[in-house]
């Protein structure tokens, strides 16, 4: 078993090559860390530091055993760090960053029941429409759609289905599309210029449609905003599967889906967060993110389907 003490004045006396620094360095008498470092040469079985002039220099034994030494002390730092944060209370500020895609449908009503759980906390939510480069070491932020490079650690929660809806009104006016060709004769809602780019529809069977919608008459950058408007009979447009079977079960009327046998590509959901160490309020919080995902999303990454 090795002793932490000893471990810590090999340390010390191979970075300083004197038992007076050192000792004055550790707070304890010259004889202490002399003693110290006897019993962990006697524990090895092998002399680890031997005086050069004015100098103690490691043997050969010395700097072999020197790096597995800063390890063990590391390793030992780390679990006291454990230790500790579960003593940590789960207080203080946090900043949650959400996509607006998600805060009003998940992450907003979810953390009511964060804040009760942890009385002790303050939380600053705020919406986001573009992903930023950076966070603090107690930020977190939630996100909708691709997330590219990145200097934040990006952990994936679930790729949200897709698909085309109308409201009743609408098709009771324009017809019911039979075919991805058939969108060419109908008004398009654009939701962040993605008709602009093109959009490709799938299909278990017929593979892969490339559409162009006609030119939107009228472009939103919220998701909200985009499902009102195919709600209030403006046109047809892309939502998740999800969000709309949400809306559909409060309002049966106001959506239909189109085309139901051919999907959007998939949108990513995803946790990003500063790499290293954590405090216990973002782990607490991170966790309780994982938990809460809506039961209509799928379970796991492959449940959607993929988007090669």
């Amino acid at each position: 078993m090795h002793n932490a003490d000893e471990l810590l004045a090999f340390a010390d006396v191979m970075e300083s090559g004197s038992l007076t620094l050192s000792a004055r360095r550790l707070g304890v008498a010259k004889s202490t860390l002399s003693r110290r470092l006897q019993q962990l040469e006697t524990r090895l079985g092998q002399p680890l530091m031997r005086r050069q002039s004015n100098r103690l220099e490691p043997t050969e034994a010395g700097r072999v055993y020197h790096d597995y030494c800063l390890r063990l002390i590391a390793l030992a730092d780390k679990g006291r760090q454990a230790l500790d944060e579960l003593r940590e209370e789960i207080s203080g500020e946090l900043t949650l960053e959400v996509h607006e895609a998600l805060a009003r449908s998940w992450v907003g009503p979810a953390l009511d029941e964060f804040m009760a759980r942890h009385p002790g906390l303050t939380l600053n939510l705020a919406t986001r429409e573009r992903l930023p480069h950076g966070a603090a070491g107690t930020s977190v932020v939630v996100w909708y759609g691709e997330v590219g490079e990145t200097a934040l650690r990006h952990e994936p929660v679930a790729r949200l289905s897709r698909g085309l809806y109308a409201h009743p009104d609408y098709l009771a006016r324009h017809g019911t599309p039979q075919h991805p060709r058939d969108l060419d004769d109908h008004a398009w809602i654009d939701l962040l210029g993605e008709a602009t780019r093109g959009l490709v529809l799938r299909h278990a069977r017929q593979g892969e449609y490339d559409v162009c919608p006609p030119g939107s008459r009228l472009r939103v950058d919220r998701l909200l905003l985009h499902a009102d408007a195919i709600a209030r009979g403006q046109g047809l447009g892309i939502l998740p599967e999800w969000m709309a079977e949400r809306r559909r079960s409060a309002h049966p009327d106001q959506l239909v889906r189109c085309l139901p046998e051919w999907q959007a590509p998939a949108m990513p959901v995803s946790l990003l967060y500063p790499h290293g160490h954590r405090p216990r309020k973002v782990s607490a919080l991170l966790e309780f993110l994982r938990q809460s995902r809506p039961s209509g999303w799928p379970t796991s990454l492959d449940a959607c389907p993929a988007d090669a």
